[in-house]
């Protein structure tokens, strides 16, 4: 029997609320997904589908009033929940990093690149003024800038290059995992190409598994090798990349396949989703989806349904239950 090595990252039955002035707003509900070395992990959805919180849990970033309420993540085997502020400061950046959505604002506007650098350093370690040079200069190269740069401040960069400015950063330690809340989203479609490659380059040649967080779909297509795709805080469609492109099961992951155009075959009309997602404050009784959804059941307004495997996949939907039986041994 081969070696079977345990996930990198594991994450069971999370749960996230924030905290109101009457009921908490569950945000993100019971979602699960483990990411193995080396692995890149797509995770889609609409906005306010619970997508970045979700991130911001897996890497202990969340501020009141939001708390993770249940579940477990365990990097490594230990668990991030039950760590100390101190416990984890350890762990972030050396061990796992994170970039943020607009680097604008996650970089400091008044410091130069290079200052950045060696402060991120120097919080983690003993480092020679040498060393950190030599460092900066190094992931700087990876991530395909000049290190000239690193006299610059983030206002004299564009948007491609602070976002790469941020992943050098991000890869200062050359962590096993790194992950991105939606780097892209302020990029225009040939920068956000570029970025991807180079990211997939990058995870290629240091071996770092990725979640990626992102509203759009085609973006993680040709990238990532697993998805998850998210609505109302659950997960509602999870497996590999290709099996859901291919042959999606929830019609919510039908619905986002077919809201952008494809640039091969023949020419379709975008046909989109109609509503919005619900307010998270007071959900819908059954399936979260149902409202919005072309071929819902009667029994969908009262049953929740589970996570049914289909093939190498699964699917948060009632008309999967019969297949999920069907298969089952």
């Amino acid at each position: 029997m081969p070696d079977v090595q345990p996930p990198l990252l594991s994450v069971r039955d999370l749960r996230v609320e924030y905290a109101t002035a009457e009921d908490p707003v569950v945000a993100v509900d019971g979602v699960g997904f483990s990411v193995g070395k080396g692995e890149f992990v797509g995770v889609v959805g609409e906005s306010g589908c619970g997508k970045s919180t979700m991130l911001f849990a897996v890497a202990q970033l969340l501020s009141p009033p939001a708390a993770i309420t249940g579940g477990s993540v365990e990097f490594h085997g230990r668990n991030l929940v039950t760590m100390t502020e101190k416990q984890l400061n350890v762990l972030r950046w050396r061990d796992f990093s994170v970039v943020m959505q607009s680097a604008m604002n996650a970089l400091n506007p008044v410091a130069s690149i290079a200052t950045q650098f060696a402060d991120a350093m120097a919080a983690h370690g003993a480092f020679t003024k040498a060393q950190i040079a030599e460092r900066s200069v190094e992931v700087l190269r990876l991530v395909g800038i000049d290190p000239i740069h690193l006299k610059s401040y983030p206002h004299q960069l564009s948007g491609g290059m602070r976002q790469r400015a941020m992943i050098a950063m991000a890869l200062l330690f050359t962590p096993d995992l790194v992950i991105m809340d939606e780097p892209t989203s302020a990029l225009d479609v040939v920068a956000q190409r570029a970025l991807m490659i180079q990211i997939r380059q990058l995870q290629a040649r240091l071996g770092f598994a990725v979640v990626f967080v992102t509203h759009d779909m085609s973006l993680v297509s040709h990238f990532s090798d697993q998805l998850l795709v998210m609505y109302a805080g659950q997960v509602v469609e999870s497996g590999p990349t290709r099996t859901v492109f291919d042959d999606p099961h929830h019609p919510y992951s039908r619905g986002l396949l077919d809201a952008f155009p494809s640039i091969r075959g023949p020419r379709v009309p975008l046909t989109g989703i109609p509503g919005s997602p619900p307010d998270l404050a007071r959900p819908p009784a059954g399936c979260r989806f149902q409202p919005r959804c072309p071929v819902a059941l009667p029994e969908c307004g009262s049953t929740r349904p589970a996570l049914y495997r289909v093939g190498p996949a699964r699917s948060r939907c009632l008309l999967d239950a019969v297949q999920a039986e069907e298969n089952s041994p």
